[in-house]
C-alpha cells in the first residue's frame, strides 16, 4: 500500500474488542494447489489479489476505455496498468455459479417492471440500469465472454468446479437492494407488479448456497460475493463473511466481517461524461467545485461544516444537489471548469464523486479519514489527489489557502497523471 498523508484506519479497538487479523503476504513463488477442502490463507490472498486485477481490468475497459482498439492486448490504462498478465503468475481459476435466473437477469427484470417496463422473452434484451454499482453486471458479463476474447487475463473461468481456486456467486445484490420502490407492508403493488423483497432474495440465496457441495466443503472461504452498495447483503452478511467480499468500502461492515486481508475495494463507475480536452487551467476558472447532498450521516456530517466554510469563498463553487439528469449536467460543467474537486465522505467513507473527478481531470481533494481506495497496491493516489484529514480541513481558511499555494506546474503534474494512458 502507498503511504498517504491521512489516517488509514479507524482508531485502535478497546481492550474488549477482538484483535484484528495480521496481514498476510502471499508467497508469489508457490504454485496454486489443486482445489481441496482448505486453501491456505496465503494462496487465498494471492487468488483474491488476482481476482481484483480482473475487476480493475473490467473497470478500465468499461468506464475509462469503452472502445479499445482492435488487437490491443498490452495497451496501458489510466494508471499504467496493463491488461496482459505480464508477471507470469498462473491464472486464477474461477468457477462462476449458474445461479437461478431470479438472482441475475430476474433482478434486472424486476427493477424494470417496478418502473413500468414489460417482461422480456430474451434475456439479451434486458439492460442493466446505469448506476454507480454496475460492477456486478460487468464482472458477470466479462466472465460470460468466450475464453478467446479474454486474452491474457489473470483470471480464467473454469466449467469444472473441481478445478476452481475461487467460486464466484454472481447475485446482483446492489441492484436487488433498489429493485422495487414498493416495500412489503407499506402499499399494495399495482396490478401485475409484484412486491419485490430484497430480504427474501438474500435469504433465498443463502438457502440455495447451503445446498451446494463446494460451499459446504470449505465453509465459504473460497467464495466471492460482490456487494458494492454499503447495504447490499446486509441481512446475511454474517453468513457470507468468510468469503471474499468485493465492496466499495468497509463503512457498514464490522471488523469481524471484512478486512483488507481477504476483501477487495472496487471503484464506483463515474456518472458524468469524460473530459475530452487537454491538460491545462486556461478554461478552469474555479478553484474548487463540489455538488452533492449537503446532509449525510456518520462520517459524512463533515459536509455541512465544509459548506459553511466554503460557500462564501469567491472562487469556490459548492452546491447542494440530489441525483438527477440536470444535476449531472451541472456537475459535469463544474468539474470540467474547476482545478480541484472536493471529495468528502458520504454516509460511508467513499462516494462515486472521486471517479467523476478523475475523468474530468479535476484534481480530487479527498477528505475522508478512514477511506480505503480501490487497488492501492497498484495505483499511487498521491500522484493524482490531495489528501486532507477531516479535523484539519474544517479549520477556517486552511483548505483554500492550501490549494491556492499549489503552483500551476504542480496542478499540471496532477492532470498529466489523471490523463495518462
Amino acid at each position: 500500500m502507498n503511504p498517504r498523508p491521512k489516517l488509514r484506519s479507524p482508531p485502535l479497538p478497546s481492550p474488549s474488542s477482538p484483535p484484528s487479523p495480521k496481514p498476510l503476504t502471499p508467497n508469489l513463488n508457490n504454485k496454486m494447489p489443486p482445489r481441496k477442502l482448505n486453501l491456505k490463507p496465503t494462496t487465498l490472498t494471492l487468488a483474491t489479489t488476482l481476482f481484483s486485477i480482473l475487476a480493475l481490468y473490467v473497470f478500465f475497459n468499461t468506464f475509462i476505455f469503452p472502445n479499445p482498439p482492435n488487437n490491443s492486448t498490452t495497451r496501458n490504462s489510466l494508471f499504467g496498468f496493463r491488461e496482459k498478465n505480464t508477471h507470469n503468475f498462473p491464472p486464477v481459476k474461477v468457477y462462476m455459479y449458474d445461479l437461478p435466473r431470479k438472482f441475475t437477469y430476474g433482478v434486472i427484470e424486476s427493477y424494470a417492471l417496478a418502473r413500468g417496463g414489460e417482461k422480456q422473452r430474451d434475456d439479451s434484451l434486458l439492460k442493466y440500469p446505469g448506476n454507480q454499482h454496475s460492477a456486478e453486471w460487468y464482472l458477470f458479463s466479462d466472465l460470460n465472454r468466450p475464453s478467446r476474447e479474454r486474452g491474457d487475463s489473470a483470471v480464467t473461468r473454469v466449467m469444472d468446479p473441481e478445478k476452481a481456486d475461487l467460486f464466484y456467486v454472481p447475485f446482483f445484490s446492489s441492484l436487488s437492494l433498489v429493485a422495487n420502490p414498493i416495500r412489503p407492508g407499506t402499499v399494495v403493488a399495482p396490478g401485475d407488479r409484484p412486491v419485490y423483497s430484497d430480504e427474501e432474495m438474500q435469504e433465498s440465496l443463502i438457502e440455495w448456497l447451503e445446498q451446494q457441495e463446494y460451499w459446504k466443503s470449505n465453509n465459504g472461504w473460497d467464495h466471492v460475493f460482490i456487494c458494492q452498495d454499503p447495504n447490499a447483503l446486509y441481512k446475511v452478511v454474517d453468513r457470507v463473511k468468510n468469503g471474499v467480499l468485493l465492496v466499495s468500502d468497509f463503512g457498514r461492515l464490522a471488523r469481524n466481517q471484512a478486512s483488507l486481508v481477504k476483501d477487495v475495494i472496487l471503484p464506483y463507475s463515474h456518472r458524468i461524461n469524460t473530459y475530452t480536452g487537454d491538460i491545462g487551467v486556461e478554461n478552469r476558472n474555479s478553484l474548487l467545485f463540489f455538488m452533492g447532498n449537503r446532509y449525510r450521516k456518520e462520517g459524512g456530517k463533515i459536509r455541512d461544516l465544509l459548506f459553511q466554510l466554503l460557500e462564501k469563498e469567491e472562487d469556490v463553487i459548492i452546491k447542494h444537489g440530489a441525483q438527477s439528469r440536470e444535476s449531472r449536467r451541472e456537475a459535469r460543467k463544474g468539474m470540467h471548469t474547476s482545478k480541484f474537486c472536493l471529495h468528502p465522505a458520504g454516509d460511508t467513507p467513499s462516494a462515486c464523486r472521486l471517479f467523476d473527478a478523475i475523468v474530468s481531470l479535476c484534481v480530487p481533494v479527498i477528505i475522508s479519514d478512514y477511506i480505503e481506495l480501490p487497488f492501492e497496491d497498484i495505483i499511487d493516489y498521491r500522484k493524482i489527489a490531495v489528501f486532507v484529514d477531516s479535523n484539519t480541513a474544517v479549520k477556517p481558511g486552511f483548505l483554500v489557502k492550501k490549494l491556492r499555494k499549489l503552483s500551476m506546474e504542480r496542478i499540471l503534474e496532477f492532470q498529466r497523471e489523471l490523463k495518462k494512458d
